[in-house]
């Protein structure tokens, strides 16, 4: 009896090992952003132990680092498909723990991707489930970076709809919550995901894209110049959002030093 006890203790062990071995394999993986190769070590561990939430929502996020790789309408069809799926991983995770700030944060993010593949209209139908989702992570974890980026960039993306797309919302949808969007919300939640992060380029560009919205030039180059030094390594599309803050700055630039040869 002992020597069975201690052989189903043994490979409950080795089992655990596994599994733990598995998710240090596909965190590796992404951390040097290579996505796709960590959905293997992370689907193994979904087979073999489907109630470890952790795994569902990594395999959600890497699904959503490779479909962002896929720019422009040839990979429309992929794109979307592989943003499905990440949904679906997504929703397992919250189906097991559904307070899981994680959890709720890689929701928020694939129904982000998501809505930015679709016209006006239909990213109102996924704008409440945005916010709803970032909002909930941030009431888990209130020192949620990447929460409090998507809530700043969820008042960006409604200020910038059209206002008749916004009537449109509130008279077919009922959207009248789409009212509380405010410029001045955008730059304090994304204020506080760079506060959070510093490092991370994504949140210091898109501040910056926000603070261009909102007439404040000076400020948005201050931003971009903090991500000239930074180091390509938190995000796989890193090297674009470097290309893209480095245009925008000598475009604002050429445009401020433009006004005062004019002055």
């Amino acid at each position: 009896m002992r020597l069975c006890l201690a052989l189903v203790f043994a490979a409950s062990t080795a089992h655990a090992q596994t599994t733990s071995e598995l998710i240090a394999r596909g965190d590796s993986l992404w951390e040097a952003l290579q996505p796709e190769a960590s959905l293997g070590p992370y689907g193994d561990v979904v087979r073999t132990d489907p109630q470890l939430v952790e795994a569902w929502w990594k395999y959600a996020r890497s699904q959503v680092d490779v479909a962002k790789q896929l720019e422009g309408d040839d990979f429309r069809e992929r794109r979307d498909s592989i943003y499905g799926v990440a949904r679906a991983y997504a929703q397992s995770a919250l189906n097991f723990a559904p307070d899981d700030a994680e959890a709720r944060f890689v929701m928020a993010l694939v129904l982000g991707r998501q809505s930015l593949t679709r016209g006006g209209r239909e990213r109102v139908q996924y704008a409440r489930e945005i916010y709803e989702a970032a909002a909930g992570a941030l009431e888990i974890d209130p020192e949620h970076a990447g929460a409090w980026h998507i809530l700043g960039a969820w008042h960006a993306e409604v200020r910038r709809l059209s206002g008749f797309t916004r009537f449109l919302a509130k008279t077919l949808f009922g959207a009248g919550f789409l009212g509380r969007a405010e410029w001045d919300s955008a730059a304090v939640y994304l204020e506080r995901a760079v506060a959070l992060e510093p490092a991370y380029i994504f949140h210091r560009l898109e501040l910056a894209e926000i603070y261009v919205d909102m007439d404040r030039v000076d400020d948005a180059l201050v931003q971009l110049e903090a991500i000239e030094p930074l180091n390509p390594e938190g995000d796989v599309l890193d090297p674009s959002y470097k290309a893209r803050a480095a245009a925008m700055y000598r475009e604002l630039r050429s445009s401020r030093n433009g006004q005062s040869d004019a002055g």
